[in-house]
């Protein structure tokens, strides 16, 4: 990676520095030249968060606008000065999105945009670090969406040699012991999707197979991104919605399209956080990438928005990635995928389920590396500790291992796991072809499936599950431990072995259904 010039002949006068908004360009990259003046550009700002929720009674997001209000109005009368259009400000999301020429922004935030290109791709981002008034200090977090590199990757794995019989969603839910009489009824279940789109004829083949009435399926634009299918990212998204819809058949679905940048991930995260319309309680992320590839101020930005998930009791589930304990960075290193990483997510491990009349006869830690992937030369669970978190609360018994990067201690990743090996994967339908398909894509809105059948029977949705999964004894069996395998590369050590407890491999373990829908609904035993 090569660092942008952030020299720039010193900060404008009134201007201070946002921290962490230097762009990191990829080796290689080649300038094209200043940002054409009348090129049009569009921003997010969030405002960090305040330290303190005000008490009362009526709408909490209400209540946290209050805190914001002031603020966002000085932003956008900053916004006005420059020429800039306010496209939304939204006090309770701490969020300002701006529209205006490459010249309005770089004067507004006191930088350079300039063009350039990598391995066939332009794009175009920030030259210096971002600058604001100085009466703002202090107030802005971020300023995202000046760098328009594709952000994340879907973690969605295809067979590479044969093609595999495919598990379909809701048989793998009985294999893991799902409650078969809850539906998930009442329940909204968000997507968060970078690309790809999906088709009713897709949806009602696929739920036909499975014996199901298909669900309700809703389209939810942000940043002007819609439900575009024909893409490579149509199996994506038709994986996440088979997956969720095969295991909790009466949930709605909110499918969050947004463009593929650090502004369109983060306010997909928090419009879905706050949709008062559709009112998720439950967010599934099967997108990502390794830490080392996002800038300070978008990893800054993505946990907040993921923390006021938390803190409204929305649980969000992100794939760990597909790449094994590099997670595809080659530079001798290991590394964790984020939002995957985030203390403030929930990550998803991957098994290879071994079969034997219809029931699981082994499961072990995916790694086709290894051979423990059903043979289909396709990756292999991301996981490992993460280089940027120091280890949250929840983890603090959890016997993390040192990071194989000099010993580190640090967040482990992930948290929980489930099938997701191509050699044993899902059965699903992507435009008009039926495929199977595999990847720590399908854990999320596997165990996404599953906190919609619990929030649809418990008193109130789960929220964080780390909260509680970490603190139950082993002997409650609440997950499945996966104590095989490893997710090292062939032929490396850089890596991690599963074995009991929490492993940087598959966290926790896979669910135990019934046994974990009952300690958090008070049910005991299965529903009718």
């Amino acid at each position: 990676m090569m660092a942008s010039d952030g020299s720039g002949g010193g900060r404008r006068q009134g201007f201070t520095e946002i921290g962490g908004s230097a762009c990191t360009l990829p080796g290689g990259a080649t300038c094209e030249g200043p940002l054409p003046a009348d090129h049009p550009v569009a921003v997010s700002i969030y405002l960090k968060p305040k330290s303190t929720d005000p008490a009362g009674s009526g709408d909490p997001f209400e209540r946290r606008a209050s805190l914001h209000r002031a603020d966002i109005d000085a932003l956008c009368a900053h916004a006005s000065d420059h020429g800039l259009t306010v496209l939304e400000a939204d006090p309770a999301r701490r969020l300002v999105r701006l529209s205006g020429t490459a010249a309005q922004i770089s004067e507004a935030f006191d930088t350079r945009l300039e063009a350039w290109s990598h391995d066939g791709h332009r794009f175009h981002a920030n030259s210096r670090p971002l600058g604001v008034p100085d009466a703002l200090h202090g107030v802005v977090e971020s300023v995202l969406g000046l760098d328009t590199r594709a952000i994340a990757h879907s973690r969605i794995v295809r067979p590479r040699r044969s093609q595999p019989a495919g598990i379909e969603p809701n048989k793998l839910a009985q294999l893991y012991d799902f409650p078969s009489g809850a539906t998930g009824s009442g329940v909204t279940v968000a997507l968060i999707e970078l690309g790809g789109g999906f088709r009713a004829s897709d949806n009602n083949a696929a739920f036909k197979a499975m014996g199901l009435r298909p669900p309700t399926v809703l389209a939810v634009s942000v940043d002007g991104a819609t439900n575009t299918p024909g893409g490579d990212a149509d199996g994506e998204v038709a994986l996440d919605i088979q997956v969720v819809g095969g295991v909790a058949p009466g949930a709605r679905i909110a499918v969050y399209f947004a463009p593929n940048t650090d502004a369109g991930f983060a306010d997909a995260i928090s419009q879905a956080v706050h949709d008062r319309t559709n009112k998720p309680s439950v967010i599934s992320i099967s997108w990502g990438s390794a830490e080392s590839s996002w800038s300070n101020q978008s990893v800054t930005t993505m946990n907040s928005v993921l923390a006021d998930a938390a803190a409204a009791g929305v649980s969000v589930f992100a794939a760990s990635g597909d790449s094994l304990a590099t997670d595809g960075v080659d530079d001798g290193a290991a590394h964790v995928d984020f939002p995957a990483s985030s203390p403030s997510a929930i990550g998803c491990g991957g098994t290879f389920l071994s079969l034997s009349g219809g029931a699981i006869a082994r499961e072990t830690v995916w790694n086709d590396d290894t051979g423990n992937g059903g043979g289909q030369d396709g990756g292999g669970t991301g996981g490992g500790i993460s280089d940027l978190f120091p280890v949250p609360p929840f983890q603090q018994n959890a016997n993390l291992p040192p990071s194989v990067n000099g010993g580190r201690k640090g967040r482990g990743v992930p948290d929980v796991a489930g099938n997701a090996a191509p050699g044993s994967g899902y059965a699903v339908v992507v435009d008009g072809q039926k495929q199977v398909v595999g990847g720590t894509s399908a854990v999320a809105p596997l165990w996404a499936g599953l906190t919609a059948l619990i929030n649809g029977r418990a008193a109130k949705p789960v929220g964080f599950l780390p909260d509680f999964l970490y603190a139950q004894p082993a002997s409650a069996g609440l997950t499945v431990p996966i104590t095989q395998g490893n997710n090292k590369p062939e032929g490396s050590s850089i890596g991690y072995d599963a074995g009991p407890g929490w492993n940087a491999c598959t966290g926790l373990g896979r669910p135990n259904g019934q046994k974990l829908f009952d300690a958090l609904t008070g049910s005991t035993g299965a529903i009718s």
